[in-house]
């Protein structure tokens, strides 16, 4: 008899891994997730805590950066074999916001999009067009036919519904018409916005 095997895969903002460790030891132990993507680890590759993440059943690759960003992606009982590191289409872009991964059979990428405040801002163009380059690359892997799990951080509130108080937020970055417009057209691409899934609009 064959049976179902259900994967467990979680996104964690972390801010500042190190600082954090003991929560993320502590979570890590209460959801056993078997696949995690972490943003803002604020620290460069060098510094790390490898060890104590081994010490808790899971293998990490990294993409650090000292004091900001930093993304790396987690397995239980594995390494996650590295596919990519870094966001195609700027090779001038040096910060540390997107690592691909093969892993447990598929194609995982742990992505801290940026916040973009103020708009307008070189920031707020920085991230449309960090957006832009997401959208590219994401039809790439799309094409590909393997299965891809995009994870993390992305710095969207796709609808009103999905924040608390919209009006407050209305001047921010992440509630712009051009940057929903851009996690739509990632979605539109034919994959599954696995909180929608789970929490549909009324």
């Amino acid at each position: 008899m064959s049976g179902i095997y259900i994967m467990k895969i979680a996104t964690y903002n972390v801010n500042s891994v190190n600082s954090r460790l003991p929560r993320l030891q502590e979570w890590l132990q209460e959801t056993n997730p078997d696949i995690i993507c972490l943003q803002e680890l604020k620290t460069d590759d060098t510094k790390f805590p490898v060890r104590a993440i081994e010490q808790a059943g899971y293998g990490a690759i990294w993409h650090g950066q000292r004091a900001h960003h930093g993304v790396a992606v987690l397995a239980k009982g594995e390494t996650p074999k590295e596919i990519r590191r870094g966001l195609p289409g700027d090779s001038a872009d040096g910060q540390s916001r997107y690592l691909e991964a093969a892993v447990k059979g598929i194609i995982v990428a742990s992505i801290y999009l940026p916040n973009g405040n103020p708009k307008p801002s070189p920031n707020f163009d920085y991230k449309l067009a960090w957006f832009e380059r997401l959208i590219q690359h994401a039809q790439v892997l799309h094409a590909s036919g393997e299965p891809v799990v995009l994870a993390g951080d992305f710095n969207v509130v796709p609808t009103d519904a999905d924040i608390y108080n919209a009006w407050l937020w209305r001047a921010d970055a992440v509630m712009q018409p051009e940057v929903r417009d851009a996690y739509r057209r990632v979605v539109a691409q034919g994959r599954t916005d696995s909180t929608r899934s789970v929490a549909p609009q009324d």
